[in-house]
C-alpha cells in the first residue's frame, strides 16, 4: 500500500514512515555476524568473540546505521511512487502514535520543487543597452594612462591645482589637543585624486610653497578611525613643495612601457581601442543580462522552497566570513553575520535558478561546445597569450563549467530579447566606465 503524502502548507509536505523491527534486527544480525569475523576483542581470537559480545560492543552504533539506512530506502521508495523532487533534506523524527507492534514508526517533512510556470515572454518589458566608443574615448583612456605614468616638477611659484602633487606639513587638534594620526611631515598627497578628505583638499589647492592656513574639519561619522569618528577638528597646513605633473609624450618608449614590444604607437592604439571595447561589450551584456533577469524575476508568481533560500543564505554568509578571513580580520569564522542580510538577494536567485532553468529546458538553450569554445576565444583575447589560456579552460572542468555557466545565461538573454517588448538605451561612455 502505497503511503499517503500529506500537504502542510506551500511546498512543505509530510509522510509517515513504518519500519518493521524484525526486519531491523534481521539487518543487525547479518551485520554482527559480518563484524564478529574479524573482531579482535580481548580475551577472545580475532574472530572467535561471541555474537553476545560483539553485539554489546557493536550493536548500538550498527543498529542506528541499519535505522537510519532503512528509514532513508522507505522514504526515497514513496518519494518515487509519488512522483516528487525534494528541495533541500527532510526533517525526520521519531513517531509512536498508530503505530503498531512490532514496527517503528517516523514523520518526515520535506518541501518539493514547485511547478514553474513560465511568463509569457511577449509581454515582458526590458532594455537593451548600447553605448559608442569613438576617437575621444580612446584619446581619454590614452591620457589616464600618460597620468599613471607621470612624474613631478616642483614649481616655485605655483598655487596648488588640481593632479598637482602637494608636499606638506599638518598638524590637527580637537578641543585643543592633537590626537593620534592627526600629524605629519613632508607628507604628499595627488590634489583632487580623493585620498584626503574634501575640506583638507579644499585647504590645500591655490596654496603655493611657504604658504599656511589654518581650517575646520569634521570627519564623518563613519570614519574609519573610531576615536574622531564624528568629530571636528581644526587643522593647520604648511605647503612645502607644490609639483606639477609631466605626462610623458605618446611615442615609442610609452608604447614599450605599456608592453607593446615593437613601440609602435599605431598597434598600442589599436590594442587599447580593442581593449576598450572588449570591456564596453562585456559591460554593456551585462547591463541588458540585468534587466532580463529583473524582468523575469518580477513576473515569477511560483512559491520557491524554503530549503534552498537558506542553503544559499549560509553559501552566501560562508563566504563573507572567508573574505574577512582573507583580508585578516581576527575570528572572522565566528563573527556573527545576520541571514537577513542575504535572503532577499538569495530568494531572488533561487526564484531565477528555476525559472531560468525551466526556461532552458523547454526552449532548449542548452550550451553547445562551440559556444563555450567561441567564449574562452573571445575572452583569451585579454591576456597576451592567449593560446594557453584556451588550452587552460578548455582542459580545466571547474573552469570550463565556469563558461558554460556564462554562455547559459547568455542564451537565455538572447531568446528572451527575441520576444520581449525590447527598449533600446544608449549609456554615455564615462557612466559606463564608472569614470562620472
Amino acid at each position: 500500500m502505497q503511503a499517503t503524502v500529506e500537504t502542510l502548507e506551500g511546498l512543505e509536505r509530510q509522510v509517515n514512515l513504518v519500519i518493521s523491527l524484525d526486519d531491523i534486527e534481521k539487518d543487525v544480525k547479518t551485520q554482527l555476524q559480518r563484524v564478529a569475523r574479524t573482531a579482535k576483542v580481548q580475551g577472545f581470537r580475532p574472530g572467535k568473540a561471541p555474537i553476545s559480545v560483539i553485539e554489546r560492543s557493536h550493536g548500538p552504533g550498527i543498529r542506528y546505521d541499519v535505522i537510519n539506512q532503512k528509514v532513508g530506502q522507505e522514504f526515497d521508495k514513496i518519494i518515487k511512487e509519488a512522483d516528487l523532487r525534494v528541495a533541500g533534506m527532510p526533517s525526520i523524527e521519531p513517531k509512536t502514535e498508530g503505530v503498531e507492534e512490532g514496527q517503528v514508526g517516523f514523520v518526515a517533512k520535506f518541501e518539493i520543487y514547485p511547478e514553474v510556470a513560465l511568463p509569457d515572454l511577449s509581454t515582458l518589458e526590458v532594455v537593451r543597452f548600447t553605448a559608442e566608443v569613438g576617437d575621444e574615448e580612446i584619446n581619454r583612456t590614452v591620457d589616464i594612462l600618460r597620468k599613471q605614468r607621470a612624474t613631478y616638477e616642483a614649481r616655485e611659484d605655483r598655487a596648488a591645482q588640481k593632479d598637482d602633487r602637494v608636499t606638506l606639513d599638518f598638524v590637527g587638534t580637537i578641543d585643543g589637543v592633537e590626537f593620534e594620526g592627526g600629524k605629519a611631515e613632508n607628507f604628499p598627497f595627488l590634489l583632487g585624486q580623493g585620498r584626503m578628505l574634501p575640506e583638507f583638499e579644499e585647504a590645500a589647492t591655490g596654496l603655493k610653497a611657504g604658504e599656511s592656513k589654518t581650517f575646520p574639519l569634521s570627519f564623518p561619522e563613519d570614519y574609519a578611525g573610531k576615536e574622531v569618528a564624528g568629530k571636528t577638528a581644526e587643522f593647520t597646513i604648511t605647503v612645502k613643495e607644490v609639483a606639477e605633473p609631466v605626462l610623458p609624450e605618446v611615442n615609442e618608449e610609452f608604447a614599450k612601457s605599456l608592453g607593446q614590444p615593437e613601440g609602435s604607437t599605431e598597434k598600442l592604439l589599436a590594442e587599447i581601442r580593442g581593449n576598450i571595447e572588449r570591456e564596453v561589450k562585456n559591460r554593456i551584456q551585462g547591463r541588458t543580462k540585468g534587466s532580463v533577469m529583473d524582468a523575469l524575476a518580477n513576473a515569477a508568481t511560483f512559491d520557491i522552497p524554503k530549503a534552498l533560500v537558506e542553503n544559499d543564505v549560509q553559501a552566501r554568509i560562508a563566504a563573507a566570513r572567508e573574505e574577512l578571513k582573507q583580508r585578516g580580520v581576527p575570528n572572522a569564522d565566528q563573527m556573527p553575520i545576520p541571514a537577513e542580510t542575504f535572503t532577499p538577494e538569495s530568494e531572488r536567485r533561487v526564484r531565477l535558478g528555476l525559472l531560468v532553468g525551466e526556461l532552458v529546458e523547454q526552449a532548449k538553450l542548452q550550451v553547445t561546445p562551440e559556444q563555450v569554445r567561441a567564449r574562452i576565444e573571445e575572452f583569451s583575447q585579454n591576456y597576451e597569450k592567449p593560446e594557453q589560456v584556451i588550452s587552460y579552460y578548455l582542459s580545466d572542468r571547474q573552469r570550463r563549467a565556469e563558461i558554460e555557466a556564462v554562455v547559459l545565461e547568455d542564451n537565455v538573454v538572447d531568446h528572451v530579447l527575441s520576444l520581449a517588448k525590447v527598449a533600446e538605451e544608449t549609456i554615455a561612455f564615462d557612466e559606463l566606465m564608472g569614470t562620472m
